[in-house]
């Protein structure tokens, strides 16, 4: 706590108190201050005792010297910032002044007024105020538990392969986790005793460190997270009933600080067993007996389940401080262990201070004249730690032996060693400061050469995932093209006010960006909504187009859900014929899945008319149509009774309205065969104008999709909702059927009044987006499951130099382009090399040349397919290339047939070569 003020002041401009300053005020390492300009807010009148609320009175018999006055501190803080808050409120010196004085907090009672007592009622101090002794307490051990792992580690000689964790992109790992492994690498990076011996017991062991050290990380943050607010935020008075409020606060402390309690149980039971196997590493039985005999987690059990069941939020405080005391100390036992194994161990070249480097200079200057001692040449060879634990051992062991020489280790020294420890991890030692800092300072220079990470909800693609990728853009935009669409790009960002009220309830997912210069930014949220504003903003009448771009959303990473993706739009703009341009949209759809060969799918389509109308037949209001819809637009992932608990109780439908939505919502099916259903006269979207006007859109678009081909893709669903604000009239949106789950891949629909919404002309659109990044995920998966290798380049000719000479290499290779030939070159000498390197990337010829070839004037050519080379003349072994790369691969084509055959064989039971049943 050396880093703490000697003053905490209280009030003032830009104050906050924080959790050290509660810790250090509360064993006397810092006194309190009022700001004069805080003081200045305090009311001069006398005070007027009043009676002191109940729970600070039932908690002040319980609490210990330090505990009274870190809940002091905290009062003192709320009245203070209570009274600048609030220029009414009754704050008097007398009592802000009293308690700075002592901060004897029974001695301030009973308080001077009565929104002092508000004030205490609300804030919950006594709570506040151990909360933060925990969290000061715990803060540090995080950065602590992952140093002494990473010592024992070391000790134990366990695989650093138990902390090869990675943090994926889509949300489905810890961050916490891949960070806690991330570093204990940093702290054993350069190490020669990692994953030397290690075992199946310490591979077990070490496994669960980044997961526990992880949830520690995070129950420390989020207790530390709550503390921090409830320690300086100011009480409103009058607005809430104060009792109530600090109770609620009281519990909101306590279950974040049993989570805490939680994950120190587990890491308390980890810490034992790493201990445990430090122990066994010493070959004296007797001397592992004693170490070993002391250290138990028995005892904890009933300590923390007093600590969960206990109501008093005071006590399960209380209980969890104690539980990081024993943690401290369990802590301190494994370092202390650790360290004895490293000290004893002989092959291990123990890390020296400045004094002891100093001297070590000196008696290899004594010995230089002489003969060299007879162990510097083993000593060359003894096993290094790491430059982390290097640093971390250092510290430990100048704190415990104070730099004097350790002559031998036994139980009555390890025991001493650990008791010193536990003293340097308490929060007053000012050593802790040291080595938090230290620890911080190796992880965050990263030695270990980690590969930078990337946010959640984005991903990096390797060249066989863009070899599938670019091979769908081209298909895409061929389709695209094929239909007369012409490219568009518009900015990754726009005006803010350009995307919001633009997509209901999603609008909380748009990533907003820094004010730039008065300009309030966010990035696009989809290409529909730029596509708009660029209609309007050029005055274009009519349009069709295509854009394939990334586009972002700031939701919760999941399994196919990004935050970065592409999407790929087809939007037809202006005046036309009615459902002309919507055939053509929806059949571009079929035909994109269709040529991207990714199995079976189905198009739900609906109409916004008709489902504004069904809403109307139900009695929902209109002003509710679209925050209903986007209930509604739920039911492909919920069940319908989720749905009806949230149009019941967060919508406000009633339940007779919401079965009978229920009831219409189940309709689906063929489109014409639906279409028929729903115009009887029976029906009762006959009677909705509205309604109406949706069939018979419908039935002039399933009929020219009939005549298409295009229609036994398409199901009829009023199910179907997209809670887009936007949609006027048809939608659509394609679900994948096959075995990857990866939903819906492709949506769009009809938008009349967008483009509208940014110049006030309306021009209509409709239009479709591809989402693309399912679709990959679904060639991916095919791809796998084909087993078929994919190529990432298209290169055609390899040119193999076998030596060294690039000019050589520039001279060939360039021809090769010249003539419009894919060509990569190589420099080797050993054909081997060549020859792998071209199966591996699937390149279909070779050029060899060596030594004899130069000489001859002449090249080889490679058939890698075949095995097979042939010698050509050097000025002609471009057209010879053209030649061969013209003609198809016989040997390539005989080579499928073989592979087809020998499946044939596996699974026929005629066992003939000529049948391909």
């Amino acid at each position: 706590m050396a880093s703490t003020a000697a003053t905490v002041t209280f009030g003032g401009k830009g104050a906050a108190l924080s959790p050290a300053a509660v810790y250090a005020l509360s064993i006397g390492l810092a006194a309190p201050g009022i700001d004069p300009s805080a003081h200045k807010a305090l009311s001069t009148r006398a005070p007027s005792p009043q009676e002191t609320p109940a729970p600070l009175a039932a908690a002040l018999p319980a609490l210990a010297p330090a505990e009274s006055r870190a809940a002091a501190a905290v009062l003192l803080n709320k009245l203070v910032l209570t009274a600048s808050d609030s220029a009414s409120a009754l704050v008097t010196a007398a009592t802000a002044v009293g308690l700075a004085g002592s901060l004897d907090l029974a001695a301030a009672l009973p308080l001077g007024s009565r929104d002092e007592v508000a004030v205490a009622a609300a804030s919950a101090p006594v709570a506040v105020g151990l909360a933060a002794l925990v969290d000061c307490c715990a803060a540090p051990l995080a950065r602590v538990a992952d140093a002494v792992a990473a010592l024992s580690c070391e000790a134990v000689r366990g695989d650093a392969a138990a902390f090869d964790v990675q943090a994926s992109g889509d949300g489905l790992s810890s961050k916490d986790e891949a960070d806690v492994a991330a570093d204990i690498k940093v702290l054993v990076f350069g190490s020669k005793l990692v994953g030397a011996a290690g075992g199946a017991p310490a591979a077990a062991t070490f496994a669960k460190v980044p997961a526990l050290n992880g949830i520690f990380r995070q129950a420390v943050r989020a207790l530390h997270a709550q503390v921090r607010i409830e320690l300086n935020a100011p009480v409103k008075l009058g607005k809430k009933d104060a009792g109530q409020t600090g109770e609620g606060k009281e519990e909101a402390l306590v279950v974040l600080a049993t989570q805490l309690a939680r994950a120190v149980q587990a890491l308390c039971r980890l810490s034992v067993a790493r201990a445990r196997l430090c122990a066994e590493r010493f070959a004296d039985a007797e001397l592992r007996d004693k170490l070993t005999a002391g250290i138990s987690v028995d005892d904890l059990r009933g300590m923390l389940d007093k600590v969960l069941i206990d109501s008093d939020a005071v006590s399960v405080l209380k209980g969890v401080y104690n539980h990081l005391l024993k943690f401290r100390d369990f802590l301190s036992w494994e370092a202390a262990m650790a360290m004895a194994v490293i000290e004893t161990d002989s092959s291990i070249e123990k890390p020296q201070s400045a004094v002891d480097n100093e001297a070590a200079g000196s008696s290899e200057k004594a010995q230089a004249g002489g003969d060299k001692a007879k162990g510097d040449k083993k000593s060359k060879k003894k096993k290094t730690l790491g430059k982390g634990t290097s640093a971390v051992l250092m510290l430990l062991r100048d704190h415990v032996t104070n730099g004097s020489t350790v002559a031998s280790v036994n139980s009555v020294l390890v025991a001493e060693w650990a008791a010193s420890l536990s003293l340097l991890f308490d929060p007053k030692c000012p050593g802790l400061v040291s080595l938090v800092e230290k620890v911080k300072e190796i992880v965050e220079s990263n030695e270990v050469r980690r590969l930078p990470k990337i946010p959640k909800g984005t991903r990096d693609f390797g060249k066989e995932q863009m070899a599938i990728r670019e091979r769908a853009f081209s298909i895409i935009t061929s389709v695209f093209k094929m239909h007369g669409a012409t490219a568009l790009d518009t900015p990754v960002f726009e005006l803010r006010e350009t995307l919001m009220g633009k997509y209901g309830e999603d609008s909380k997912l748009i990533y907003d960006l820094a004010d730039q210069g008065g300009e309030l930014c966010s990035l696009r949220y989809d290409l529909t909504v730029p596509f708009a504003r660029y209609v309007a903003m050029n005055s274009i009448s009519a349009l069709k187009r295509y854009q394939i771009a990334k586009v972002y959303r700031r939701d919760n990473p999941s399994k196919g859900r990004y935050r970065e993706f592409y999407q790929c739009d087809f939007d037809i703009a202006g005046v036309y014929e009615p459902m002309e341009p919507d055939f053509e949209v929806i059949k571009v759809l079929t035909e994109l899945l269709n040529q991207l060969d990714i199995g079976t799918y189905e198009i739900k389509l609906n109409h916004r008319k008709l489902l504004d109308g069904m809403l109307e037949i139900c009695g929902v209001p209109p002003q509710k149509f679209r925050t209903v819809c986007s209930s509604i637009d739920k039911l492909d992932k919920q069940t319908f009774e989720q749905v009806k608990k949230e149009l019941v109780d967060e919508k406000g439908i009633s339940n007779e309205t919401a079965d009978e939505i229920g009831n219409l919502v189940k309709t689906r099916g063929a489109p014409l065969e639906v279409l028929m259903e729903l115009r009887k006269d029976s029906s009762k979207f006959m009677n909705n104008e509205g309604s109406v006007a949706a069939l018979n859109e419908l039935e002039i678009l399933f009929k020219a999709l009939d005549k298409a081909n295009a229609i036994d893709k398409i199901v009829f669903d009023l199910s179907l909702a997209r809670g887009l604000d936007y949609y006027t009239g048809v939608i659509y949106e394609a679900v994948f059927k096959g075995s990857a789950q990866v939903g819906s891949i492709a949506a769009g629909g009809r938008y009349d009044n967008l483009v509208g919404m940014f110049s006030g002309k309306q021009i209509p659109a409709v239009g479709v987006s591809l989402g693309i990044e399912r679709v990959f995920a679904i060639m991916e998966q095919q791809e796998k499951e084909r087993n078929e290798k994919i190529r990432p380049t298209e290169t055609q000719v390899l040119v193999s130099i076998l030596g060294k000479d690039l000019t050589l290499a520039a001279e060939l290779a360039s021809e090769l382009w010249n003539a419009g030939l894919k060509a990569e070159f190589k420099l080797t000498t050993r054909v081997a090399n060549h020859i792998k390197y071209a199966l591996q990337s699937g390149i279909p010829w070779m050029v060899l040349v060596g030594e004899s070839e130069l000489q001859k004037g002449s090249v080889k050519l490679k058939d890698v397919e075949a095995n097979q080379e042939e010698e050509v003349d050097r000025k002609d072994f471009v057209q010879e290339l053209k030649k061969r790369l013209s003609k198809p691969n016989i040997h390539l084509r005989q080579n499928q047939l073989r592979q087809r055959r020998r499946m044939i064989l596996q699974h026929c039971s005629l066992k003939c070569w000529g049948c391909f049943c």
